[in-house]
């Protein structure tokens, strides 16, 4: 079973997603998930350039020495680039070898171990009332756990809250890599951070402590 074909294919629902398609010589298909929040597109010129030419003809079935080879082989190693690309080769591997084995993969891997796992939600507002409604709608929608984010008073935009417009209309509370040709500056202040969320007993403390900051998070477009 060796590896006939390697596409890396970008979609693009309001951002960029990255999928390794694998295809053997004998029809199998095995996809890995490449996406790398922010710099998608870095990591789709990776595997084009420097992983694929190297998986094709490669025997499927060597996951281990397929890695060790991609890890190995590079003078720069690790990195969020060069290793979400290794882990979507690994991925599509183990896909095609639990095709192969006519089963689901988590069986191939030693079967399920729970029925089920608790979730969170990301409920986030400007101010306290959106925020509040935010946690009802989680609450609807059946969120036993729920992550609260809150906006600042005197900052414009903070990572984790739904406050900037998105191109699509969509709410996002968590999405850092918004759709634009610049990225987005988002600001932050821990000392006014704290002294809004904290009991006003702490908030003095708190304060004194304060370090503003801004953080850009790069939009790309493919």
């Amino acid at each position: 079973m060796r590896i006939d074909k390697a596409e890396v294919i970008v979609t693009s629902p309001d951002r960029n997603f990255v999928t390794l398609r694998l295809t053997t010589d004998d029809g199998l298909v095995g996809l890995g998930d490449a996406t790398l929040n922010g710099r998608e597109l870095a990591v789709v010129a990776y595997l084009k350039e420097h992983v694929v030419p190297l998986l094709l003809g490669t025997d499927a079935h060597r996951i281990e020495d397929t890695w060790q080879f991609l890890y190995r082989s590079a003078y720069w190693r690790r990195g969020p680039v060069t290793m979400a690309a290794i882990a979507a080769v690994d991925v599509a591997l183990w896909d095609l070898k639990a095709k192969a084995a006519g089963m689901p993969l988590y069986q191939l891997l030693g079967g399920a171990s729970r029925d089920g796992i608790l979730a969170y939600g990301h409920a986030s507002g400007r101010d306290l009332p959106e925020l509040f409604d935010s946690i009802r709608k989680h609450q609807a929608l059946g969120y036993r756990a729920i992550r609260i984010q809150t906006a600042v008073p005197g900052l414009k935009a903070i990572y984790g809250v739904a406050s900037q417009a998105q191109s699509s209309g969509k709410r996002y509370d968590y999405e850092p890599a918004q759709r634009a040709n610049l990225p987005k500056e988002e600001d932050w202040d821990t000392g006014a951070y704290l002294s809004a969320t904290s009991p006003p007993s702490l908030r003095p403390s708190v304060a004194s402590s304060a370090r503003t900051c801004r953080c850009c998070t790069t939009a790309t477009t493919g």
